[in-house]
């Protein structure tokens, strides 16, 4: 019905290999794009500022977490250490005169560069060691960020961002710094909707699924491992510095910490790993959904007149998350993309189910 593939031949390879091939696929992106574009008049500030902001700056980085974690396989517990590299190098380089989008650049190139420096030793080993050695990162990063004053001013201290200038413009409204975000962020989606069609793509999934084989037929694993790293951390600190420029407007250490790592953990691992669409309901699910289900919990309580105390009432949405994402993880392990792709496949074959037999 939607997915409706009759007439659609591949004849150049080309064709065959394009992004979105089915029609309706292409439609509903640009609708997408449409009301992505139009979200600063159809919702209000609040909901701009308090939720579609939030959630496309962690898609971001989400999908930089996703490029090392689904598509190479290796996992990394320091990635909001990586990010709050990114943050602190594009605060500082504008406080110093330094315009943004040369800042910008400058922190993921430092991101980068620390993130390649523990790579070259964490990749000498795999599996949970791996993943201790990059928790290593994290727990360096706090450190240096903590008791360095020259990097966050103190234990405590807060570094007030400048305000977010692009060619030398200052962006105020919320719609100008909307808008900023939504371009890096379907930068990012455009570059792995496309990472995954080169060679370099095909090379990091053959080291995900076994090193040794890639080895075998020529694929040299440290070395696509540690490109996947890089790349991983360019986009962690460009995306740690939006979200202080746009969100923030201020960088704490406690913005960074190892309970970040874990939360953009959840959510790649909840959206799916190797999935772009993915990223963006993992974000959604891990981000989001905690608020709505506390302000309908409260709303519902209020309505019933339950005399419920306010302790309770905090701890109630966390309750029900945790058993959601505990249920979700039982009846669907492969994410949130998993039941989108369930969906679609359905829709592809509707009404002639049988065909799929």
């Amino acid at each position: 019905m939607f997915y409706r593939q009759a007439g659609i031949h591949h004849t150049t390879y080309r064709g065959d290999r394009q992004l979105f091939p089915i029609p309706f696929e292409r439609w509903q992106l640009a609708a997408l794009l449409a009301l992505a574009l139009a979200a600063p008049i159809l919702l209000s500030s609040l909901y701009m500022k308090s939720y579609v902001l939030p959630w496309l700056i962690w898609t971001a980085a989400a999908l930089g977490l996703n490029l090392i974690l689904g598509w190479a396989g290796q996992f990394h517990f320091g990635y909001a250490a990586i990010m709050g590299i990114g943050a602190y190098t594009a605060v500082h380089a504008t406080r110093n005169g330094i315009p943004f989008e040369i800042a910008i650049v400058l922190a993921g190139a430092v991101a980068t560069l620390i993130g390649c420096a523990f790579a070259i030793t964490a990749l000498r080993v795999r599996g949970l060691y791996l993943a201790l050695s990059t928790l290593a990162l994290q727990f360096v990063m706090d450190w240096v960020i903590n008791k360095v004053p020259a990097v966050s001013g103190g234990t405590q201290a807060t570094i007030q961002a400048p305000p977010l200038r692009l060619l030398g413009i200052e962006v105020k409204s919320d719609a100008g710094l909307y808008y900023v975000v939504l371009v890096w962020c379907v930068l990012v989606t455009i570059f792995m909707l496309n990472l995954r069609r080169t060679g370099l793509g095909r090379a990091l999934v053959a080291v995900r699924e076994k090193d040794f084989a890639a080895a075998v037929i020529g694929v040299n694993s440290f070395y696509y491992k540690l490109v996947a790293f890089a790349m991983s951390s360019f986009i962690g600190g460009i995306s740690g510095a939006i979200l202080i420029f746009t969100f923030y407007h201020a960088v704490t250490p406690e913005q960074f910490a190892v309970n970040v790592s874990i939360q953009v953990l959840a959510m790649v691992i909840v959206g799916g790993l190797g999935s772009v669409i993915g990223c963006y309901f993992g974000v959604a699910f891990i981000l989001l959904l905690p608020g709505i289900v506390a302000n309908l919990i409260f709303a519902g309580a209020q309505a019933m007149n339950l005399k419920i105390g306010i302790e309770l009432l905090a701890h109630i949405p966390s309750f029900l998350y945790g058993i959601l994402i505990i249920g979700f993880l039982l009846f669907e392990p492969l994410g949130l993309a998993k039941i989108y792709t369930n969906m679609r496949n359905y829709l592809i074959f509707w009404p002639f189910g049988y065909a799929r037999k």
